[in-house]
């Protein structure tokens, strides 16, 4: 083995293990206890097994549908006009992808109190719309309008020269995007708890009632490996599609081609404003119902912060739980920031080592960071406690619980934004300062950080808004006397009473704002010519 080859083993030697001891073994354990008792066989043949299966791929289906439709006028508006406010419209369009899922799924729930299939449909659609604007925006900025031009010229209307130039080139990143959609929605789980109630069940939810309540193993690792099927069909698709996203960019230098919309564009506009503005509602819906209660306007809910609601609804008070947050996001982005870049530098020296064997390894191993975003955190969950007693010091007791099941939410989104900036960085750069003698550690100090400490930054302010919202894998980890704010919420709004329910809806606010503040700050401090915030979806 070289000495280059000596090198990225060592370095890939923490991310993959990492992986494997906080994610592979424990999903590993959940799943052989389930087979282990026998019954997994007969919950795969249960009808009801494959309704739970069909309802979660047709309603993320639905909604993966409603997602791209609504994201690309709001490309198009990114990516093509050039008007007062489209920065606001790209920094906007971004927060409902990182507001936390029990912010979201009452904020939905302020506009349609009774919940419902339609809700549930739009909540999951509205996390994911930022995901193909700024997706396919990426790809359409590198597009060359003078193709479109000469369809016209041609005689084509603007639609069908949208429908037969720029629609085929977008198609490679608008597959991306919505495979990585659909992923989202088939795992989404505290829109789906708050919003479908007892009534719609998904695959996730589902894995969560058998688990925690039925500790019915064998059929939620049945569950377990439906659910896996499923993510890493979308994984290949949105693989796929995004390499041929990368070579269609690579065939184009990017242009200013953003100018002022002239005729039937204005309709685009017109739609992607409209959109913006429809991801605004639920959000304001949200403040309102902070402030509102059945004796007129008040700041009850806040107030009540400082307390444990009522009848002792929380162990801690409200603002004891959203310091608890704070610190947890803290150690959890810490954590995934130095699995994340250790695991893009590796994935970068790969894709730039020569040979087919260099690149599978890549491949394979880019795919393997994303499978914890699509694996129920319920699972995840479950497998630390029946697993990490065997470590030294017994984990399943240290304060460190919770936010290392945080990391490994937000280590595939990290990667995702230091990627393709790592990518970027221009190898004749690198290779003239190995000439002059730097040694590699150099090379990285002296060249790659220099140019992607913004977006590193900016990936770590991401990560950590991501994993102060995180529930999933939350709820089930944190100790009654030391919970998040997102888990204190979902214990208040189940709880009888107006002021817990204030309580829940004042936290929310509060959440939304530090969410909205922390996206404006990474936006503008993260954002460079030419990449994509949202990353390498």
């Amino acid at each position: 083995m070289t000495s280059r080859g000596a090198g990225l083993a060592a370095l890939a030697v923490l991310p993959l293990g990492f992986l494997v001891v906080f994610f592979a073994w424990p999903v590993a354990a959940i799943i052989g206890r389930g087979f282990g008792s026998g019954g997994v066989g007969t919950a795969i043949g249960d009808p009801l097994t494959w309704k739970l299966a069909g309802f979660t791929v047709a309603g993320a289906g639905v909604s993966t549908i409603v997602a791209v439709l609504a994201g690309l006028p709001v490309a198009f508006l990114l990516a093509r006009v050039r008007l007062p406010g489209v920065s606001l419209v790209r920094t906007l369009v971004l927060v409902p992808f990182v507001l936390p899922t029990v912010v979201v799924g009452l904020a939905f729930r302020a506009l349609w109190p009774d919940g419902g299939l339609l809700p549930l449909v739009l909540a999951n659609a509205f996390f994911n719309v930022a995901v193909v604007a700024r997706t396919v925006s990426g790809l359409w900025s590198h597009l060359d309008p003078r193709t479109v031009d000469a369809a016209r010229a041609l005689g084509a209307s603007p639609w069908r020269a949208f429908r037969s130039v720029t629609l085929p080139a977008l198609a490679p990143a608008i597959a991306s995007s919505a495979a990585v959609v659909f992923l989202f929605c088939a795992t989404s789980f505290g829109v789906v708890l708050i919003l479908g109630g007892a009534k719609y069940r998904t695959l996730e939810t589902e894995i969560y009632l058998r688990t925690v309540e039925l500790l019915d193993l064998s059929g939620a690792a049945a569950l377990s490996l439906v659910q896996f099927a499923a993510v890493v069909a979308a994984l290949v698709v949105g693989a796929l599609a995004r390499r041929r996203r990368e070579n269609a960019v690579r065939l184009r230098s990017r242009s200013e081609t953003a100018r002022r919309p002239r005729g039937g564009e204005w309709w685009a506009v017109s739609a992607g404003l409209a959109v913006v503005a429809l991801l605004m509602t639920p959000i304001v819906a949200l403040l309102v119902e902070s402030v509102s209660t059945s004796d007129g306007w008040s700041l009850a809910g806040y107030e009540a912060l400082a307390g444990r609601g009522s009848r002792g609804a929380l162990q801690i008070s409200g603002w004891d739980a959203a310091s608890m947050s704070l610190r947890t996001a803290f150690d959890a982005t810490l954590l995934a920031m130095i699995v994340g870049v250790l695991a893009s530098v590796v994935l970068v020296a790969l894709r730039r080592t020569p040979g087919r064997l260099a690149r599978g390894m890549g491949e394979t191993m880019d795919a393997a960071l994303m499978l914890p975003l699509g694996v129920s955190a319920v699972t995840v969950g479950f497998g630390y406690l029946v697993t990490l007693d065997a470590l030294p010091g017994d984990l399943r007791t240290s304060p460190l619980l919770v936010p290392l099941a945080q990391a490994l939410v937000i280590i595939p989104l990290i990667v995702r934004m230091v990627l393709p900036v790592l990518r970027s960085v221009d190898v004749r750069l690198r290779q003239a300062a190995s000439t002059l003698g730097a040694s590699p550690g150099r090379v990285w100090r002296e060249i790659d950080l220099p140019l992607t400490a913004r977006s590193l930054v900016a990936a770590a302010g991401f990560g950590y808004v991501v994993a102060l919202g995180e529930f999933g894998a939350t709820s089930f980890l944190a100790r009654p006397d030391a919970p998040t704010l997102p888990v204190a919420v979902a214990t208040l709004i189940s709880r009888p009473g107006e002021l817990n329910n204030q309580m829940a809806y004042a936290a929310c606010a509060l959440l939304m704002i530090v969410t909205v503040v922390a996206v404006v700050l990474i936006d503008r401090f993260g954002a460079v010519r030419g990449q994509n915030s949202v990353g390498e979806f």
